[in-house]
């Protein structure tokens, strides 16, 4: 879309907008409520010393947590999502900062609060949670009671806060250096010379032109090369700080210590870097197949993104897209549909772009207010079609989890909320390829889908594998220097593309590039969610109402269990290797598909 045929945002019909009044019925009453916010947080300090005196005294205090966290999500999410409707609003922006600075001052308040209940004796701690007045909290204390071995002394915890500021400057130095101060050139294209950058590189990369993507790919990672030695210091001091932290701590390892909230084992982690490396030789057949399809003697790793074959033409406007969506979930039932449908045909959903807007999509799902969905919808890209189901699911997962649980409870981790999204997708994904109209639209769908799932189960799996090395290096005394990482990464880009892709000299920098990295041990969720998914999916459709009950099930558990209990209840065991492999053997599958619908050198 042309950039002056994008409206105002007071030129979008309401109808096309989400409907915020769930939260709050304007900024007036946002602004009121504030006011409210700040008056009970005034009431913090009468509850200190007191948590450890009585179950009645505990249950008090969690009362008011639960009053202020409920009050917080509201005011929170209302200033969010105006500020997401225009970024430039100067109101909404101002109410964000509003909200930030009195939460920030609020949390600091409640900093005793959470060793205190720690420091309850596990004796007296027991008989508490049999008071009544504590049922609704009995899951958010134990999961706060987990951490008890890990938890210093006062003195030894303020050291550490003070430090947490600055335990993030690798990363806010990685971000600054490379989407702000880094210039990496411009390239010659038909349209005149246009600048490579990071939010450009990907659309070179998916470009047709082949000398054009070899020489933005030339450009961007040249500047890599020449910030090399600073790119691979921010990485190691990112590394070195997980592992200091989770030695202060006493965990095992930096690993152990980012994987114990969610209560996964290790092995998961390990399972699935084992069972992806076991079964590499569909994605080497695609590779294979890439190369073939394009007409190249030998793939480059800057052909590894451009399309396979043209974008399907197809027209969906947001009411087919919602109709499509509702009959590709049909199996889950008329609650599950009904409600979803309900909700895109009124105003759960900011449906289209406006200046100013936040880019990209997401789900805002609160225990009050509506499960929100942002969206930049094109009635012309089938991507978004596939979005709309994604961020449908989680606003289902949000919806069901809302009114199955207490306020203290309800909230799922992220390893759960990849799944329900992915599901969603995937039933859309079948419901498309059987009712496609013309055989170019099936077989875009299909390769979209392949791209999709090599993304998330394949390259992830890569990213998770490299940042085991890395830290068990780190944790082993070994120095990560440039030269390291370089190969390490090399390493991992020569096993996992095989043996027909011809690497370049600059290809190991991607390693250095990765903004997930700076938040260790967090990319194997997207593999594990989208194995979980798979299973789940077949295990719906090929089974009956026991099986859907079972997966309605997982969606109301919200955070009442660890994610790993979760996926057992709706009838996956991710501790075992068999939805992995099962996820494998279905990329193999749509790559044996794909050999059959592109014929070789003709993309």
């Amino acid at each position: 879309m042309a950039q002056n045929t994008i409206p105002l945002r007071s030129e979008v019909k309401a109808e096309d907008t989400w409907d915020l009044s769930s939260l709050f019925p304007d900024d007036a009453a946002w602004a009121g409520a504030l006011a409210d916010y700040e008056k009970l947080a005034e009431k913090i300090p009468a509850f200190r010393g007191t948590l450890g005196g009585s179950a009645g005294a505990l249950a008090d205090f969690m009362d008011f947590s639960r009053d202020l966290g409920l009050l917080e999500e509201r005011l929170l999410y209302y200033a969010d999502l105006r500020q997401s409707e225009d970024e430039a609003g100067s109101d909404a922006r101002a109410m964000t900062g509003r909200f930030t600075m009195l939460y920030a001052k609020t949390r600091a308040a409640l900093s005793w609060s959470a060793p205190e209940i720690q420091a309850v004796p596990a004796e007296a701690m027991a008989a508490f949670l049999e008071h009544p007045r504590l049922v609704d909290y009995r899951v958010y204390l134990a999961r706060l009671l987990r951490f008890k071995p890990y938890v210093l002394s006062e003195a030894e915890e303020r050291i550490i806060a003070l430090h947490d500021e600055a335990a993030g400057v690798a990363g806010d130095v990685f971000s600054l250096l490379t989407n702000a101060d880094m210039d990496f050139g411009e390239v010659d294209t038909p349209e005149g010379k246009k600048p490579v950058s990071q939010s450009a590189f990907s659309a070179f990369m998916e470009n047709p032109d082949r000398e054009l993507r070899r020489r933005a790919y030339e450009s961007f990672y040249g500047t890599y090369e020449a910030h090399k030695n600073t790119l691979a210091a921010l990485y190691a001091g990112s590394v070195k700080q997980d592992v200091i932290q989770a030695r202060v701590r006493g965990y095992a390892s930096a690993r152990a210590a980012a994987l114990f909230p969610d209560k996964v084992d290790e092995a998961v982690y390990d399972n699935l870097i084992a069972v992806v490396s076991a079964n590499l030789a569909p994605l080497h057949r695609y590779y294979a197949l890439r190369r073939r399809a394009l007409g190249l003697g030998e793939l480059r790793h800057y052909d590894v993104y451009t399309p396979l074959v043209p974008a399907a033409s197809r027209k969906t406007t947001w009411n087919e897209a919602v109709e499509m969506v509702s009959a590709a979930l049909a199996p889950l039932g008329e609650e599950y549909t009904g409600t979803l449908r309900a909700g895109l045909l009124g105003r759960w959903a900011d449906r289209y772009e406006n200046k100013g807007k936040r880019s990209g999509a997401f789900s805002a799902g609160s225990y009050t207010g509506a499960p929100y969905i942002l969206m930049n919808y094109k009635d012309d890209v089938i991507r978004d079609v596939f979005t709309l189901a994604h961020e449908g699911g989680h606003s289902m997962h949000s919806w069901y989890s809302a009114r199955s649980n207490p306020f203290m409870q309800y909230g799922y981790t992220i390893f759960e909320a990849e799944v329900a999204s992915t599901f969603n997708e995937e039933l859309l994904f079948r419901y498309l390829v059987k009712h496609a109209e013309t055989p170019e639209l099936r077989t875009y769908i299909v390769n979209k889908k392949a791209d999709d799932l090599l993304a998330t189960l394949y390259r992830q799996t890569m990213f998770a594998e490299f940042e085991k090395q890395t830290h068990e290096l780190e944790e082993a005394g070994t120095p990560l220097t440039v030269d390291l990482l370089r190969a390490l990464y090399r390493g991992l880009l020569e096993k996992y593309f095989g043996p027909g892709m011809a690497l370049e000299e600059a290809s190991d920098l991607e390693g250095l590039r990765i903004p997930h990295f700076y938040r260790a041990f967090y990319v194997y969720k997207y593999a594990t969610g989208v194995s979980a998914s798979l299973a789940l999916a077949e295990r719906v459709l090929g089974g009956a109402a026991a099986e859907r009950e079972d997966y309605f099930r997982f969606l109301r558990s919200g955070g009442s269990r660890f994610p790993m209990e979760s996926l057992r209840i709706a009838g996956v065991d991710m501790s075992e290797p068999a939805p992995v492999e099962a996820a494998c053997r279905v990329f193999g599958a749509l790559v044996e598909d794909l050999e059959r619908l592109i014929p070789a050198g003709q993309p």
